[in-house]
């Protein structure tokens, strides 16, 4: 496993992450195989494990806190978020003094933990001061129980005020963004957010490295009974196009060209992408564990690389 530093920051991150988006408590809610996913994880060498409470409402939070208990604490890098509407309530939800106050008291006792390595604020919210939720970032780390804070696909702009309102009042500042980035979701991260995270340091942790599955091939031939696109319309539709799956068809002569799956193609292209600390990663089963860790041993030449450019162009949004 390679560790990388997260942006400037001192703290560690493996490479490759697991997460627990649609999966630990959704459809992972057998305990002996999510502590078996866990385990091959960890035994491989990933020390970031990436929950938000807005999972299953919380029960992955449960789910992989208990889990994750059998494990030193100091060994591991564990990161939540909040944002999401958690109740009908006007106040449960968003990036308020009061919702993240009371947001991360909730999260810290589901997962079991008295502090979270990474706190992130889910998403910009238009509705709270930008410095309101810096300073009330600075306080929970203030207070011990965050040690570092982040924004997931925050506008850039918005990261760089918090940059600029944390500089100028002597606060601590977002250290890390959690964009959506592969092969097929480029643009906004490529042209945005990574020239502003090089100037400030902000690391990047990665989320759906493989287009949730599309750049695996499993979706080659249509939609497989038990996969998440039989269950999510929204994925389906989006995903689903003729210009997207005929390019992910050509990445498997890559792909075989090297000796490894797809999905290891695409995890191997970002962790060859500057300013990645982390690839978040999901598994649902052992299997896919192991399969992702063999992405770590691929090497991409700058030819390769070009030639895997020139198959997506066209499909990248």
């Amino acid at each position: 496993m390679e560790y990388r530093r997260l942006g400037h920051a001192g703290i560690k991150l493996s490479a490759l992450g697991l997460g627990g988006w649609t999966t630990f408590g959704e459809s992972v809610t057998d305990l002996d195989r999510a502590k078996a996913i866990i385990r091959a994880a960890y035994e491989g060498g990933i020390n970031f494990f990436d929950i938000a409470d807005a999972y299953a409402r919380g029960r992955a939070e449960e789910v992989m806190g208990e889990i994750l208990a059998e494990y030193p604490r100091h060994t591991l890098v564990i990161s939540t978020k909040a944002y999401w509407p958690m109740s009908d309530d006007i106040n449960d939800r968003g990036l308020s003094r009061k919702h993240l106050y009371e947001s991360i008291q909730k999260s810290l006792k589901r997962i079991g933990t008295e502090y979270v390595d990474i706190y992130y604020c889910h998403r910009h919210d238009p509705d709270t001061p930008v410095e309101e939720v810096v300073r009330t970032m600075d306080d929970l780390i203030h207070w011990g129980i965050v040690l570092y804070w982040g924004t997931s696909e925050w506008p850039a702009a918005r990261i760089a005020e918090a940059v600029g309102i944390a500089k100028q009042y002597g606060l601590h500042a977002p250290r890390v963004e959690q964009p959506q980035y592969n092969l097929l979701v480029r643009n906004r991260v490529e042209q945005q957010v990574l020239p502003m995270a090089r100037e400030f340091g902000v690391g990047l942790t990665t989320f759906s490295p493989l287009a949730t599955g599309v750049l695996t091939g499993k979706y080659d031939q249509g939609i497989p009974e038990d996969s998440r696109f039989a269950r999510m319309d929204g994925l389906r539709e989006h995903w689903m196009r003729d210009d997207v799956l005929e390019r992910v068809r050509a990445l498997k002569d890559v792909a075989d060209d090297l000796g490894i799956t797809r999905a290891q193609l695409a995890l191997a292209w970002l962790l060859h992408r500057d300013g990645v600390s982390s690839v978040i990663t999901g598994a649902t089963k052992v299997a896919h564990v192991q399969d992702n860790l063999g992405a770590l041993d691929v090497d991409l030449t700058p030819e390769l690389l070009a030639r895997i450019d020139e198959i997506v162009a066209g499909a990248v949004a």
